[in-house]
């Protein structure tokens, strides 16, 4: 008597068709992607273009410095190996993927 039936009401506004669902969905995981892209992986791969020619252009009476943070003086270059003299008659062999930096001869050591 008090109570009447409840019925289920229509919906206001159509659902959104499958595409137009898809594409809100997945557009902020495309713009997280994009942002990503810019701002990590670009300047990564810029970074490892210019270690690669830098280690590239290596030649005799380079000032290097190894992965191991060794410092020396190159005294000859082979393909894939650099022998760097870290102090007078002390030679060793590097493998040129190890070098970190290269400095050109003519730049004088810090005064420690």
């Amino acid at each position: 008597m008090f109570a009447s039936p409840a019925y289920a009401q229509a919906a206001g506004a159509a659902a959104p068709s499958g595409t137009a669902s898809f594409l809100v969905s997945t557009f902020p995981l495309v713009l997280i992607f994009v942002i990503f892209y810019f701002l990590l992986i670009r300047p990564q791969q810029r970074r490892a273009k210019q270690h690669q020619a830098m280690i590239g252009a290596v030649k005799k009476n380079d000032v290097v410095v190894t992965g191991g943070g060794l410092v020396g003086k190159v005294t000859r270059v082979d393909e894939a190996e650099v022998e760097v003299e870290l102090a007078p008659n002390v030679r060793v062999k590097a493998l040129k993927g190890t070098l970190t930096d290269v400095r050109p001869h003519g730049q004088k050591p810090a005064n420690d």
